[in-house]
């Protein structure tokens, strides 16, 4: 990999190779040290240019291979992971009294969700390193797409997943073949028992807060987004935000860009948790180091107590000169509406989580009603029915009558 220089730590700055089996600094032990992968800037220019980008008919990740670390002859799935679209809807802008906003659907990934952005790279990088099982624990996204990234590689999968996890994930798991331990517990409990089992058996480690690779899949939305905006970079990113690798690989795909010279600015990120799990956006709001949180929110797929990646995630909403916002459980239900309803997405509950922050600061006049927002739906509402549901409320139920549906459904009013 030319174009890679090797492994920086974010805790002590030391630097490694990018060896098999490398994941956090071996110089900060038992305290974490998780690493950055550092590349050849000049190197990737000699490789492509924006101009032989446009060319691509690679509509995938795959696209933009010399800012990823993986090797160009590697084997890589059949699965389409990437180039999800990028709407301006509106009828939505104009319910958020917005004049330039843009919404990434990165639920049309092959299984629904961005977090598949992580997979591939890392069932790549398994069979890079000879691995024939790749495990990792997720509260459902990761999981899934783990599962089904593996299976299009022809790899074993174990997930680890948390008691609480939607069955709509679950039976992706299963469809896909992985093996599934619903560990009756917090999803820090199914990440501390995914650590001990993958050091037992030697399984390949998908965890994204601990591989540095997986991050440098998920920053290819923020590719994407340059891209799709002719390399206009937009005023702010908003997503969710629940471990903390998402917002992380979003902010270091445009400082890629900007340290290439693909992209003459960097914007701002807004990060968002629900009010009943939120220690990130605790510590920022009070400028402290983050505490556990509880995890008592519907929005399963940032309910993280224990986020495994915090450092990268204030880093990159810090650096940015971004903000974090908490919401409830309530707003994040009529995100989901009001997303539908004025813009035909479909979203889950954490999928939306950043656009109900965003409508809060565009209310409190935070972000600018004229200002350049690309709002990330991380994740297919048909993920989470039940809260689907719960959001949109029941169907009609009437008798095959035509007086009962005059009488039950009010369309003459």
């Amino acid at each position: 990999m030319k174009n890679v220089l090797g492994l920086r730590c974010i805790e002590c700055n030391k630097e490694f190779p990018a060896a098999a089996g490398m994941y956090t600094c071996p110089s900060c032990g038992s305290k974490g040290g998780i690493m950055d992968v550092e590349y050849d800037y000049q190197e990737i220019n000699r490789m492509t240019s924006r101009e032989q980008l446009t060319q691509s008919k690679d509509f995938s990740i795959f696209r933009y291979l010399p800012f990823l670390p993986i090797h160009p002859e590697s084997p890589r799935p059949h699965l389409r992971v990437g180039w999800s679209p990028l709407y301006k809807p509106p009828g939505l802008a104009k319910s958020l009294g917005m004049s330039n906003l843009y919404v990434k659907d990165d639920g049309q990934n092959p299984t629904a969700s961005l977090k598949d952005r992580a997979s591939i790279i890392a069932v790549v990088k398994a069979v890079e390193e000879k691995a024939p099982t790749v495990a990792c624990s997720s509260t459902g996204n990761a999981a899934s797409s783990l599962a089904g990234s593996a299976a299009a590689m022809g790899l074993k999968s174990v997930i680890f997943v948390p008691s609480r996890a939607p069955q709509g994930k679950i039976a992706q798991l299963l469809i896909f073949g992985a093996t599934v331990i619903s560990v009756q517990g917090s999803y820090e409990d199914a990440f501390r028992l995914s650590a001990e089992a993958i050091e037992r058996w030697g399984w390949y480690n998908r965890n994204a807060a601990i591989n540095p690779y997986l991050v440098e899949g998920k920053k290819t939305v923020a590719l994407e987004i340059a891209e799709q905006l002719n390399w206009e970079v937009p005023d702010w990113v908003a997503l969710s935000v629940g471990d903390g690798c998402t917002i992380a690989g979003v902010w270091k795909g445009f400082k890629d860009l900007y340290l290439a010279g693909w992209i003459d600015r960097l914007p701002k990120v807004l990060g968002v948790q629900s009010t009943g799990c939120s220690p990130l956006v605790d510590a920022f709001l009070e400028d402290r180091p983050w505490r556990p949180a509880e995890e008592n929110t519907l929005a399963d797929s940032i309910a993280v107590g224990v986020p495994r990646n915090p450092d990268k995630a204030l880093r990159a909403v810090r650096e940015s000169n971004g903000l974090m916002v908490a919401v409830p459980d309530e707003a994040i239900l009529e995100a989901m509406r009001q997303l539908g309803r004025t813009s035909g997405i479909f979203g889950e509950p954490a999928g939306v989580t950043g656009m109900a922050g965003l409508k809060l600061m565009v209310e409190k006049g935070l972000i600018g009603a004229d200002e350049k927002v690309v709002a990330i739906v991380t994740g297919n509402g048909l993920k989470d029915v039940k809260n689907a549901i719960t959001a949109a409320g029941e169907p009609i139920k009437v008798a095959p009558s035509l007086e009962e549906l005059i009488r039950c459904a009010n369309f003459d009013a």
